[in-house]
């Protein structure tokens, strides 16, 4: 049963049903506060996308995603509120922004390897903060930017209504997540693959490995910087704590909650956490003493997250359907297939 259900929801037409709920969730809403949390989590699965690109796809672990969201949201910011920008100019200018820091630190980072790549985009996280917090006269430090100007409707829409916003997120969000399913089909997504096999094997295929990897880290700052633009014209207030370190590790827990490398994980992972700990607000102080070991069972039971082990739970069991057909023994294989499925979906 759980099998057939499985492979409806990969069906096309199940992609449809799931974006025509998404539009009607204002109006299933209880009150404005369910609408304004998932405009919410819809921003950070943006981001969250994003580093699927360079971690998940590319196999690097970057550790100052949460330092480029807080870049985009910044220069939205200053621009907007300081120098008199509308905002559509200036959400030009953070994703030009994020890409021009994202491959000045590329350049210097990829060269690193492993833990050590790690090591360095966590200092640029530090570097970050710190010069948010402490350039009082740029970034006006710990009192932040304030009265940060809301996308222009053109006359035609008021985005500083909720409703109207979350519409807004939504579209951004479907164009990325749209992005990223033509990148995983695409050469490119399967050069990133290759390179996150090992970087041996990919320059024994021809692959340029520094070129690819700073092209995976420049996508992924873009979709970092876009995702923080869209959350400073929400929330029209940003301040040191968006480029707070924890944010990263926020983001790549929702990843690997949701499933790294897979098209729907970073959606499924960001969607249910951020609902889940808005619903345990009550529980402020204890709601960590719940929710880690949740985590944690999570992990050990589904290392690949809920969406790639149920997509490596498919394959197998289409396999295992299939008549006359020999199964194919390496993990390896199966999570290709897999992902290959759902890409194609």
């Amino acid at each position: 049963m759980l099998y057939k259900i499985g492979t409806l929801l990969m069906k096309p037409g199940a992609k449809l049903v799931l974006l025509a709920l998404a539009i009607a969730f204002p109006f299933m809403a209880s009150n404005e506060y369910q609408v304004y949390v998932m405009a919410s989590a819809f921003v950070w699965a943006i981001a969250v996308y994003g580093l699927n690109i360079i971690t998940g796809y590319c196999g690097q672990l970057n550790l100052a995603h949460g330092g480029f969201f807080a870049i985009g949201a910044y220069t939205l910011g200053l621009l907007t509120a300081d120098a008199g920008w509308s905002f559509w100019p200036a959400f030009i200018a953070a994703l030009v922004m994020s890409a021009v820091l994202g491959f000045l630190v590329g350049i210097v980072s990829l060269r690193l390897k492993e833990h050590y790549f790690a090591i360095f985009t966590l200092c640029v996280g530090f570097i970050i903060y710190l010069l948010i917090d402490k350039w009082e006269g740029l970034t006006h430090g710990a009192i932040g930017v304030r009265d940060i100007a809301a996308p222009n409707g053109f006359g035609v829409v008021d985005f500083t209504d909720t409703t109207p916003f979350y519409y807004l997120v939504l579209a951004f969000l479907v164009f990325a997540i749209w992005f990223m399913g033509r990148l995983s089909r695409s050469l490119l997504g399967r050069t990133f693959l290759a390179i996150r096999n090992g970087d041996e094997l990919a320059q024994s295929l021809g692959i340029n490995l520094m070129r690819n990897k700073i092209l995976a880290f420049v996508l992924s700052t873009v979709y970092a910087g876009m995702a923080g633009a869209l959350y400073a014209g929400m929330v029209r207030i940003v301040g040191p704590e968006e480029a707070n370190i924890n944010h990263t590790f926020d983001m790549i827990t929702y990843l690997l909650v949701g499933g790294i490398g897979t098209l729907t994980g970073p959606l499924l992972g960001t969607v249910g956490i951020v609902w889940i700990t808005q619903s345990l607000q009550f529980l402020e102080e204890y709601r960590m003493i719940i929710f880690g070991p949740l985590l944690v069972l999570l992990v050990i039971f589904a290392p690949r997250g809920i969406s790639g082990s149920f997509l490596t739970w498919m394959h197998h069991k289409a396999q295992s359907l299939a008549p006359g057909k020999k199964r194919k023994h390496s993990k390896v294989t199966a999570d290709q297939k897999a992902r290959e499925a759902e890409s194609n979906a």
